[in-house]
């Protein structure tokens, strides 16, 4: 009887540990399928990963050379820059106007030219003029303009037909028109407004095309002489026309002497 009931608790014991081992195995088994997926989640993430910073590497080098199409299909010509320093002495930048609707300073000095735009609502360099503003690709750039060492402005309603202005606490500020083109001014603080369905490369030269003023490497709208620009605080080799419109960049276009120091404003405050 103690042989059977030892057999029997051996047996017990045996068929125990056989269900320790199966529940062992199982959870071995569990983790193992669970590392797999962890694995494969991860390679999955990496493999996006390569194809999202191959995309933003792609968009650098764009950004950095000015790629891109631009009216007609054309690729916008290689960024070209040089140090401040190779323009020599420059003027003082003056003080800054008073913030205007868009938080942005409005010049003291005069319009460039009164005109705010002479484009009707027929596409302009292949930028059409649409009822809505568009948001596929929408980023703003801020341009000062300076001829013989005073500041002009950038008129409000550049690329707006039969603007309507409605006036703020803050000054005047176009809100509606017949229609939008992608590239164009609310207010008279410099800021382009670049609102387009698709996404692609602009230039200062598209826009002065929509505002109907020339711009070359001797004039600007009526000003002649040399035409300076000045991006980032770095000087624009090049056809003037052909420097790009990017996100939150500072432009500076001067025409004939003194030079002036680089105008910066601070995108931070704008809401832009």
């Amino acid at each position: 009887m103690i042989t059977a009931k030892r057999g029997q608790q051996g047996d017990v014991v045996s068929k125990g540990s056989r269900n320790r081992q199966q529940a062992s195995q199982k959870i071995a088994q569990q983790r193992a399928a669970q590392a797999r997926r962890r694995r494969r989640r991860n390679w999955l993430a990496g493999a996006a990963a390569v194809v999202v910073l191959g995309g933003a590497a792609a968009g650098i080098t764009l950004g950095v050379t000015g790629g891109g199409s631009s009216a007609g299909g054309a690729s916008t010509p290689q960024l070209k820059l040089a140090a401040l320093s190779t323009l020599g002495p420059l003027a003082t930048a003056p003080a800054g106007g008073p913030l205007g609707p868009e938080g942005v300073p409005i010049p003291k000095g005069a319009a460039l030219t009164s005109a705010p735009t002479s484009a009707g609502g027929q596409p302009v360099d292949g930028i059409s003029c649409q009822t809505s503003e568009q948001t596929v690709f929408h980023i703003h750039t801020h341009l000062t303009v300076f001829v013989n060492g005073q500041q002009r402005q950038v008129p409000a309603g550049i690329g707006i037909p039969d603007a309507v202005a409605q006036q703020t606490q803050a000054g005047s500020f176009i809100n509606s028109g017949s229609c939008f083109y992608w590239l164009h001014t609310h207010a008279a603080d410099g800021i382009i407004h670049i609102e387009s369905p698709v996404q692609r490369t602009y230039t200062l030269g598209e826009f002065f095309d929509e505002w109907g003023q020339p711009l070359g490497p001797s004039q600007a709208g009526p000003a002649h002489g040399k035409v300076t620009v000045i991006v980032n605080g770095q000087v624009f080799k090049g056809n003037p026309r052909d420097v790009p419109l990017g996100s939150h960049e500072n432009l500076q276009l001067e025409v004939g002497t003194p030079l002036v120091a680089p105008v910066t404003i601070n995108w931070s405050g704008t809401g832009l």
